[in-house]
């Protein structure tokens, strides 16, 4: 497929921008190891929940022997010998036991981030954390877009008593800060995953809104418009084939800027205990359990999750930053 000159233009813009393909390829990093995540983990139990108490809290690079009998009992071992048909262990915390079953097997297995109050892997449960984060943005950007596209479009097309209706809507919405909005919504659906979705999805569509009805008002006086309503084209047709494909550029941008609004509230709202609901894998979920050992040595715990939502923030401003000086954005 041949690219037109100004798409050349614009993918050279965007190659020579360091940090803007930095970036890209940090989020396709991502993307990548979401979708293969349970093939990536150690872990492969359901959002990573397998839970060892007697190993709970143990630092980065921690190694066990671990007995896993009929791929469902999960023992830590200190030591172990087996005689005849029957395996003698004594697990972690020093308790003695045995098994005759013919379907159990003992892997060394490390611990590259450590575990967490729960003995369960870090590293896997941050590496299932990157899909809800992603899951979450998506699905909040896809809802934003349809909200604050319909509702712009419609604004800045028809004007007058319209106009000022959904004006006055945006206005509403625009006065109540965002982490309040999204609070009040996700106790009005309940807590859970999807919940958190919807609710994320319908703070963000006032940004998305403005800007469609400021571009609509502008591209609806060139005269392209004007000749498709003398051939009677119908106003349907005219916002969605003459004017929207005209403001794809400002829509890429603001998209990218709210995908990393979707993830710090999700974050926060995980946090606060009404998002994500365990034991479900969320770097906000993590940050919440593992806070209090800021100030025991273990700070690591909550600086892993932390670390990986700033990473991913940055990465969503950083290419729409890059985005909106490649696509010339004003």
């Amino acid at each position: 497929m041949k690219l037109s000159e100004p798409n050349k233009r614009i993918l050279n813009k965007l190659w020579k921008n360091k940090l803007t393909v930095v970036s890209a390829f940090y989020i396709l990093l991502c993307i990548i190891i979401s979708i293969f995540a349970y093939q990536i983990i150690p872990d492969k139990s359901k959002n990573a929940n397998t839970q060892n108490i007697e190993i709970a809290i143990k630092k980065p690079g921690f190694k066990v022997d671990m007995l896993t009998i009929d791929s469902v009992i999960h023992i830590p071992l200190s030591e172990y010998n087996k005689s005849n048909d029957t395996l003698f262990y004594v697990s972690y915390d020093g308790d003695e036991g045995f098994t005759t079953s013919s379907n159990y097997k003992i892997q060394r297995k490390r611990y590259i981030f450590g575990t967490d109050k729960f003995g369960r892997d870090v590293f896997s449960r941050l590496i299932l954390g990157t899909r809800v984060s992603l899951s979450i943005g998506i699905i909040a950007v896809i809802l934003s877009l349809v909200i604050g596209v319909f509702l712009g479009a419609i604004a800045g097309y028809f004007r007058g008593k319209t106009d000022k209706f959904i004006m006055w809507l945006i206005n509403v919405v625009w006065s109540i800060p965002s982490v309040l909005l999204v609070i009040a919504i996700s106790f009005a659906l309940g807590r859970g995953f999807w919940q958190v979705f919807v609710a994320v999805g319908l703070s963000l569509w006032v940004d998305v809104a403005r800007l469609v009805r400021g571009q609509v008002i502008s591209i609806k006086e060139q005269e392209y418009v004007d000749g498709a309503k003398t051939l009677g084209f119908s106003s349907t047709r005219i916002i969605t084939k003459h004017i929207l494909p005209n403001i794809v550029s400002p829509l890429l941008v603001i998209s990218a800027s709210n995908f990393a609004s979707a993830i710090l509230l999700e974050a926060g709202l995980s946090f606060l205990g009404i998002g994500v609901q365990p034991p479900m894998a969320s770097w906000g979920t993590m940050i919440k359990e593992s806070y209090a050992y800021l100030i025991l040595g273990d700070a690591y715990l909550s600086l892993l999750p932390g670390i990986a939502i700033v990473l991913m923030v940055l990465a969503f401003m950083l290419l729409g930053n890059g985005l909106r000086d490649a696509l010339d954005v004003k």
